[in-house]
């Protein structure tokens, strides 16, 4: 009896973290907001990177309010959209290399988001991780944490309940409508 041998591992998070680029590469406003997500494992953590567009109040300066709860939302999204593809990913249902920011799964919806502003976002790269706390066929419950320089000073917090997409059928070809 012959084993055939197992993937290389540079191979295997290639095809990790090829998936999570195309997830995040398929939403435009990622990209306006300049959003990246750093892959360990299946722990993504969202990365804002500072830039002077961001401030909404200049004499403090601060980030912007609205600027903060689009980051944590979409990190919130990212995050349950992933370990759905993560999931599929992991037993074979998804073939990670068919997937492109034009071929994507939907996205979850957003049914209502509440921000927790903790103290004023600073001048300087924001941190995020979301938790997902209920994810069923039809709705999921995710909490969101954003900080700057110490994990354990968040700057803002939110919890969000989303519609999940349809699973099966042609959900994988329906895009992020």
């Amino acid at each position: 009896m012959s084993r055939s041998r197992p993937e290389p591992v540079q191979v295997i998070k290639q095809r990790r973290d090829a998936a999570l680029k195309a997830l995040a590469g398929g939403v435009p406003y990622i990209q306006f907001l300049g959003i990246e997500f750093d892959r360990r494992g299946d722990e993504v953590t969202a990365i804002l990177p500072f830039d002077d567009s961001l401030i909404g109040n200049p004499f403090l300066p601060a980030i912007h309010g609205g600027v903060t709860a689009a980051f944590l939302e979409t990190t919130a999204i990212i995050e349950l959209s992933w370990s759905i593809l993560w999931e599929e990913m992991e037993t074979g249902k998804l073939d990670p290399t068919t997937l492109h920011p034009t071929h994507l799964p939907r996205l979850p919806k957003t049914i209502d988001f509440t921000v927790d502003y903790l103290r004023s976002g600073l001048p300087r790269d924001a941190y995020a991780r979301a938790r997902v706390n209920r994810s069923g066929r039809r709705y999921a419950s995710v909490h969101v944490e954003a900080w700057q320089d110490n994990r354990a000073r968040l700057f803002a917090q939110a919890t969000g309940h989303f519609l999940m997409p349809d699973r099966n059928g042609d959900a994988a070809a329906g895009g992020n409508g």
